[in-house]
């Protein structure tokens, strides 16, 4: 069992049910669904597939919204992409033109809040232009870095504050779209804020919904600034490398990364690294070293999942891909220094009874070498605990709570299970040394570790902890 998670984003290349079961044999652990290129149907079409998926494999995939958040993208091009040359002008319309070499239009007006010398950056690539002049519906630039620009890529211009409201009404929309399909998940586009944060939680909460996770991606430098406050509101962070790295420059991408990570373990909450981590795979099948290096960093590092994007939307190769990143994360997280990172969470660690405890068994489970931890939970607090001292060996959570189970899927080493009820303590034990048996390669004299709070429903923490002898 792995312990960092595999998102993959699910796109034409990976939208079937046979295509979508086959990532989660090879290791996918969770969905993600990009909104800015999703209508509705295709978002019931996929919730309707992992349902079935999960049903027919007995998994319990979650599935991430990415809301398309307050940016600005490109319309359409001719061919779908014009070549940039460096020195040459190219006008932006704020009205709608098809573009080409010398002109192209964005969705937002960006006259009033852009001046000249503004450096604007297109999409993922190299090419930046420089603001030499603004008229009544155009902004004249002159090329600084040539190259492609494509059909509805975003645009960034590093430190110039837009006044785009950070939930548009396409944005609301999907927010109902993900409670009405019971999606596990909400990743919020260029937070920059805490107040932004609060703004989708206070919506949660006009809608009843206390299931779904809120995920803040940091893709700007304000978000950098407030990250604590971020952090704190947040159930996880995801660097989102790509939009980052046309924000702030790109060799302060790897530090505020590790940062970020540090940040997220200390706090006990989720950690994603994204963007182009085995992007040439989408056209090979095979990783550069480069790209290997990068997924094995972030897994030292202990994030809580990587995540794939155009490698599973639009690549050639989406189950192999998934299969690679499989084999990476397990030879890397031979590496990861889990007694470094049990220390760093001790010394963090409120002095409450479940930290105590879990703390307890974690080292406990690392002394005697446990196959396993089983943790018996209905919220799933004792489960994230666990999770937060990053344990050597897996910890089975067993919940009779369906959304605390989907919830549970993208911490580091929570592998869920979902049960009838938790009721005897007896029973659970028996039953929790049989689901031990069934999901893993078990000898005799083999130890696990059964933790929880007992009497369940009633108790709020982690109050007992019993080692078996398999």
């Amino acid at each position: 069992m792995n312990k960092t998670k595999i998102i993959a984003t699910i796109g034409p290349a990976s939208s079937s049910k046979d295509t979508i079961k086959q990532l989660v044999v090879k290791g996918m652990n969770v969905v993600r669904i990009n909104l800015s290129h999703a209508d509705e149907d295709f978002c019931r079409n996929i919730v309707r597939n992992v349902a079935e998926v999960n049903k027919e494999l007995n998994t319990y995939i979650p599935i991430i919204f990415d809301l398309k958040g307050p940016d600005i993208r490109i319309g359409n091009i001719t061919g779908d992409e014009a070549f940039l040359s460096k020195g040459s002008k190219i006008r932006i319309y704020m009205d709608d033109v098809v573009g080409d070499s010398t002109k192209f239009s964005i969705d937002y007006n960006l006259i009033k809040d852009i001046k000249t010398n503004n450096i604007i950056k297109i999409g993922e690539s190299s090419v930046e232009l420089k603001v030499i002049e603004k008229g009544s519906n155009y902004i004249l630039c002159e090329v600084l870095n040539e190259g492609f620009i494509q059909s509805h890529k975003t645009i960034s211009i590093p430190n110039v504050k837009l006044n785009i409201p950070f939930l548009s009404e396409y944005d609301k929309k999907c927010i109902y779209l993900a409670d009405e399909l019971k999606v596990d998940f909400l990743a919020l586009s260029f937070v920059s804020d805490s107040e932004q944060v609060l703004k989708v939680n206070d919506l949660l909460i006009e809608l009843g919904n206390d299931h779904i996770g809120i995920i803040s991606k940091i893709e700007n430098q304000s978000g950098i600034d407030d990250i604590d406050e971020i952090i704190k509101i947040s159930d996880g962070i995801m660097v989102a490398r790509g939009d980052l790295g046309m924000e702030i420059p790109l060799e302060r991408v790897p530090i505020v990364s590790k940062m970020i990570t540090n940040k997220c373990h200390i706090a006990g909450k989720i950690c994603i690294i994204a963007t182009e981590l085995l992007s040439s795979m989408q056209n090979v099948n095979r990783p550069t070293r480069a790209e290997v290096s990068d997924v094995a960093n972030a897994v030292i590092d202990s994030v809580d999942a990587v995540m794939l994007s155009g490698e599973t939307t639009i690549g050639k190769y989406p189950i192999e891909t998934v299969e690679m990143m499989h084999k990476i994360i397990a030879s890397a997280e031979e590496n990861i220094d889990y007694l470094s990172l049990l220390d760093r969470s001790l010394r963090s660690e409120k002095q409450d009874i479940t930290g105590t405890l879990a703390y307890s068994v974690i080292e406990c489970a690392d002394r005697l070498k446990a196959r396993c931890i089983v943790a018996l939970t209905v919220s799933g607090y004792t489960a994230r605990k666990m999770s937060r001292f990053r344990p050597v060996c897996p910890i089975i959570a067993i919940s009779p709570n369906i959304e605390t189970v989907k919830n549970l899927a993208l911490y580091f080493g929570v592998y869920p299970i979902l049960i009838d009820e938790l009721n005897s303590l007896d029973k659970i034990i028996a039953k929790s040394k049989q689901l031990v048996m069934q999901n893993m390669n078990i000898k005799n004299g083999d130890k696990v570790i059964i933790t929880g709070g007992y009497p369940f429903k009633t108790i709020k923490h982690t109050n007992f902890m019993k080692i078996e002898e398999l």
